[in-house]
């Protein structure tokens, strides 16, 4: 098994599905970082703990199921759906996406960028009807090294600079897509993890806001590249993100 991809497992099998914090400490630096949407929680233990309990304890039995796994030995990106039952909402359940971009220095993580459709999750839990989980990858464990092609890269982030456009059978979010909320202006390619002919990207978008005034949209995706286009894949949108930094905006 793919060193990476061992530390990996361990992060979904023994850590998120049993809900056991203490595997943190063997598999996350003290310094560990995650970064999604506008947020920063620097510290293994002062800051990234703390959230992740506090999730836990709205959904304790929370379930984390692998869909794509893609490596080139030095870098992971995983897509994932998370899935429970939440506490706060009596015990409704919900089912949401998620791609992370994750870092390790050979032993343990570092850092992860990642985003997950917590729009969709609020859409479920208000009025209980929960989506259905997509099917798990069939051997996410298995998973094997592919050096990075510079072709796909040169793709993926001309695809990501042009704010993440649909194309060929790109899923967005939960599959029922809106239109872009965010004219890409600017756009920052944040991260790119790139193994053959997969690859996976996070940008910031910003610009003009379809209803007015500027916006900051985060995203993520995980495509494959055929043919000199993305052909497939998904994007993952920081849209309840979105949606509350307006309301703010709009309050002020």
């Amino acid at each position: 098994m793919e060193p990476f991809v061992a530390l990996m497992r361990r992060y979904v099998v023994d850590y998120t599905n049993r809900g056991d914090l203490a595997v943190c400490d063997e598999i996350m630096e003290p310094d560990y970082v995650l970064r999604m949407g506008p947020h920063v929680l620097a510290g293994r233990d002062d800051a990234y703990k703390p959230a992740t309990r506090k999730q836990l304890e709205q959904f304790p039995g929370l379930v984390l199921t692998v869909h794509d796994v893609v490596t080139d030995g030095h870098r992971l990106a995983l897509h994932f759906s998370e899935h429970g039952a939440s506490r706060r909402h009596d015990d409704r359940t919900a089912v949401w996406g998620g791609i992370g971009l994750y870092t390790w220095n050979g032993t343990r993580l570092t850092a992860n960028r990642v985003e997950q459709d917590y729009q969709a999750r609020r859409r479920q839990l208000a009025d209980g009807v929960p989506d259905v989980v997509p099917p798990p990858a069939l051997a996410p464990w298995d998973t094997v090294a592919v050096p990075a092609d510079p072709a796909t890269e040169e793709v993926v982030r001309a695809w990501a600079v042009a704010g993440l456009p649909a194309t060929g059978d790109v899923v967005v979010d939960d599959g029922r897509a809106e239109e872009t909320p965010v004219e890409p202006e600017e756009v920052t390619v944040d991260d790119v993890v790139v193994a053959g002919e997969r690859a996976a990207v996070h940008v910031t978008v910003r610009g003009p806001h379809r209803d007015g005034g500027p916006a900051t949209l985060h995203a993520a995706a995980l495509v494959t590249v055929r043919g000199g286009r993305v052909a497939a894949g998904r994007v993952i949108r920081d849209r309840l993100g979105l949606e509350r930094a307006l309301a703010s905006a709009g309050a002020r």
